[in-house]
């Protein structure tokens, strides 16, 4: 065995073992979904999402590729392909890091502290902007709807769907939490 596929087989260990679920996609421990939970004190903090992470065969040398499966509403993803704008995944990128600091620091990071500066979703950014009380509760409108843990099962149906949100959201009124998201 390689030390690149090695170092795979063992940064997947150390996920597994932090208690994060992983769907693998292939034998070759390349391609795998991670379930995701929102970091606390967040708007962000009652969903679950599924993360497609591809790993380059110069892994750790080069970034891994990451992006949201169900929809996510934050100015550095892409709502439609879920790709994501983190310049540690692509542009520091460092051996030293791992697949456990992607999912226990980088995305966290990220939900925590959105970049409106630099955008892959222009209306998040300009919403969060213009009104920061407005987009958290679009943020939770979207939790609600698409990153609930039944939504997971549900997220390959949900990728090739064109089901958008309604401008007036109407269809939002009730502001019930999804149920246990927390491991």
């Amino acid at each position: 065995m390689s030390s690149p596929s090695k170092r795979r087989e063992m940064d997947l260990m150390k996920l597994m073992m932090r208690d994060y679920k992983v769907e693998m996609i292939n034998d070759g421990m390349q391609e795998f979904y991670v379930h995701f939970h929102g970091p606390k004190e967040s708007p962000y903090q009652h969903g679950i999402w599924r993360i497609r992470v591809e790993l380059p065969d110069a892994y750790p040398y080069k970034s891994p590729s990451i992006g949201f499966i169900n929809k996510i509403y934050h100015p550095n993803v892409d709502e439609m392909s879920g790709s994501v704008c983190l310049d540690v995944i692509n542009q520091t990128w460092s051996p030293m890091f791992d697949l456990v600091n992607v999912f226990e620091v980088f995305i966290p990071q990220l939900l925590l502290y959105p970049n409106p500066s630099d955008p892959l979703n222009g209306e998040a950014a300009a919403l969060m902007i213009r009104d920061r009380a407005a987009y958290d509760q679009r943020v939770k409108v979207y939790c609600e709807k698409y990153a609930k843990p039944e939504d997971i099962g549900d997220a390959m149906e949900e990728e090739s769907s064109d089901e958008e949100l309604s401008e007036d959201e109407s269809d939002s009124g009730d502001e019930q939490v999804a149920g246990k998201a927390d491991p």
